[in-house]
């Protein structure tokens, strides 16, 4: 059980799953609500939950730990995330979300991208060829035959 929870795909199969719950139930939640305002309730819900899991679990750390190039990329993937989140709560609000979540899923692919682009990673032919079916497969959901 304890190499099972220290198992990045574990993890990744949970954030999946918990993505496409987030969709289904922001799809409903956006009803009769303004996108932006959404958007706003669940920042502080997950400001909240992140709080209690740090105050649970004894990880809060001295501000003064973090190192300044730290903060400025925490800095900038919070307000990335903003943006997605306010994009994506529009995108729901105005399409199905069968059809919105694949194309914010496109995000897949512009990771591998900006990975080998901006970090230096590499991807052999085969995770290309993934890469590039996730493309197609988000584009086909996406699209109204």
């Amino acid at each position: 059980m304890k190499n099972l929870l220290a198992s990045w795909q574990l993890w990744a199969v949970l954030s999946a799953a918990f993505a496409a719950l987030t969709a289904i139930f922001a799809k409903v939640g956006v009803e009769n609500v303004g996108s932006d305002f959404a958007t706003f309730i669940r920042t502080i819900v997950i400001l909240c939950a992140a709080g209690a899991i740090l105050a649970l679990t004894g990880q809060w750390q001295p501000l003064n730990s973090v190192s300044p190039r730290s903060y400025i990329f925490l800095v900038l993937s919070g307000l990335a995330t903003g943006f997605s989140w306010l994009c994506y709560f529009r995108a729901l609000k105005l399409g199905d979300a069968a059809r919105v979540a694949p194309i914010d899923k496109l995000s897949v692919v512009l990771v591998a991208i900006f990975g080998v682009v901006f970090l230096g990673e590499k991807l052999a032919p085969q995770n290309w060829l993934g890469v590039a079916l996730i493309a197609a497969g988000a584009i086909l959901v996406a699209l109204r035959f």
